[in-house]
């Protein structure tokens, strides 16, 4: 346990050196102040896992200290109080305080009612933390949405992996989500604010691969180093070269590496996240994937499940994304019948929830020329009439009219667009650039 930080108010000198003293060499950091006033400014500047306030000081009282502390802090405040002082140090409790000693006063009655406020205080941090994740398990219900088993406790492991810094290997198939799940491990955890890098192993050029991770003499801006305090997000782990797992592998137990060309070892802290398909076991025994790296990779699991075993889950994201998808497109929401939930239950979803996201959008987009089904969404049958010529330039024009209004539907908060999106924030980025998107502009229409 990190050692509890205490302040200490009072205007008398040998009380502040005495108490820093008695505190100090029973295992606590202390830090002074000479008035109620530089107490208030001490507590704006830091947290304390519990203040010793005297009860009689000039200008402000230990009673008015210590209802204005309670206005910023959550610490529990101890009155030390001469005799005479004993019916304000009442008043104290009533109004909040956690208690008082008298003086002179018994130092180890003071440190016992000093542990058991440090103890309280950290019982109230805990409980406020649990109340932050609670909330953001929240926020990670709006991201992997579903009522089934199967998601439920996909939600619930992410929870709890969440707060390790253990390696995790996230299983399943194309579409079913494996990025978000990444993100939401981080975002989650302690390193939260840290930097999350992915790495497409798929996307990497095979001779490019060591120096797109470690760097180069030249470049030194690898991206092993730019996780660095953070989260490495390895997707597509099956596609990384079989001749760079050795370096990787050495990387992950050593948390050391040496960038190409370069003989000085480097040195990195960092969480490694990795997604790959269930052929990850198949590429063991055809010999192209290390077991061993997988080994170190795969601490902890989660495997998703395909849409088609999630039952009405499909129907509960479909209506999520042609509510979203219409409001975005400012187009009626199309009404569902009883063909269109056949249909949608019936299908088999090779694509996941990707294929679901791309059947919602073109039965939304359908509204335009006065509506259609969702079997004929699904079966690719709508008319592209309306849209540009070739197939690309009708992509594209998607992509760009989709995002753009999901960036100012979001007010610009670019992880809220990805997740709105169903994609991944490098994604998002590398199609803003490829579209020739003005986030700035589009923020000021």
């Amino acid at each position: 346990m990190n050692k509890a930080r205490i302040l200490v108010v009072d205007d008398d000198r040998e009380m502040r050196v005495s108490l820093a003293h008695l505190l100090e060499n029973s295992g606590y950091e202390t830090v002074l102040a000479r008035s109620a006033f530089e107490g208030l400014d001490a507590l704006q500047s830091g947290n304390f896992d519990a203040i010793l306030s005297d009860v009689r000081m000039p200008e402000m009282d230990g009673l008015e200290f210590q209802i204005k502390a309670r206005e910023i802090s959550r610490s529990p405040v101890i009155m030390i109080s001469a005799h005479g002082d004993i019916p304000m140090a009442v008043s104290a409790l009533q109004d909040g305080a956690y208690s008082f000693v008298e003086k002179p006063f018994e130092p180890r009655r003071l440190l016992g009612i000093l542990k058991n406020a440090v103890r309280m205080k950290r019982l109230m941090d805990s409980t406020a933390m649990l109340q932050d994740r609670l909330a953001e398990l929240t926020d990670l219900e709006r991201i992997l949405i579903g009522n089934s088993s199967q998601i439920i406790a996909v939600r619930d492991l992410i929870f709890n992996f969440a707060v390790s810094n253990a390696n995790v290997l996230i299983l399943g198939d194309t579409g079913t989500g494996k990025e978000l799940v990444a993100r939401a491990l981080h975002d989650l955890g302690a390193s939260s604010t840290a930097p999350f890098v992915p790495i497409n192993c798929a996307v990497i050029p095979p001779d490019r691969f060591e120096e797109t991770v470690f760097g180069t003499s030249a470049n030194s801006h690898g991206l092993m180093e730019e996780a660095d305090g953070g989260t490495l997000f390895l997707d597509e782990l099956g596609s990384m070269p079989i001749e760079t797992q050795a370096k990787i592998l050495r990387a992950i137990e050593t948390k050391q590496y040496q960038r190409i060309g370069e003989t000085e070892v480097q040195t990195v802290n960092l969480r490694i996240i990795s997604a790959a398909s269930n052929q990850i076991a198949q590429q063991i025994s055809d010999k192209t994937f290390r077991e061993d790296l997988l080994f170190r990779l795969n601490t902890l699991e989660i495997e998703l499940p395909n849409l088609a075993d999630r039952g009405e889950d499909t129907l509960l994201l479909f209506r999520h994304y042609t509510q979203r998808l219409s409001k975005l497109y400012d187009l009626p929401p199309p009404k569902l019948t009883n063909d269109d939930i056949s249909a949608l239950m019936a299908h088999e979803w090779p694509g996941n929830v990707r294929e679901l996201q791309s059947v919602a959008e073109r039965r939304v987009l359908a509204e335009r020329r006065g509506g259609g089904s969702v079997r004929q969404a699904i079966a690719r049958q709508t008319s592209l009439q309306t849209f540009p010529g070739t197939l690309r330039e009708a992509v594209a024009a998607f992509e760009r009219e989709l995002i753009s209004r999901a960036i100012q539907e979001e007010n610009g908060r670019m992880d809220n667009v990805a997740a709105s999106l169903g994609i991944g924030r490098r994604t998002l980025n590398e199609k803003i650039v490829k579209l020739g998107l003005d986030k700035e502009a589009l923020l000021s229409d």
